[in-house]
């Protein structure tokens, strides 16, 4: 369990997303269960997921359809 004050940071520490956007991005998480937070290569995206565990997140990759 991580604090939404601490996803939210992360969402802009990594990311480099405004604090608003990672706000909505972070509260997405935590109502939906989920939110696609980045998108591009799988190597990039494989990328995301490692730096999201290694911030203590969990994260997944899935394919667009």
């Amino acid at each position: 369990m991580n604090l939404m004050s601490y996803v939210t940071y992360v969402f802009q520490a990594y990311f480099g997303y405004p604090k608003d956007k990672a706000h909505k991005l972070m509260l997405d998480v935590h109502h939906k269960g989920r939110a696609t937070v980045s998108s591009g290569s799988r190597e990039e995206m494989e990328r995301d997921v490692q730096a999201m565990h290694g911030y203590g997140l969990w994260a997944t990759l899935s394919q667009d359809r």
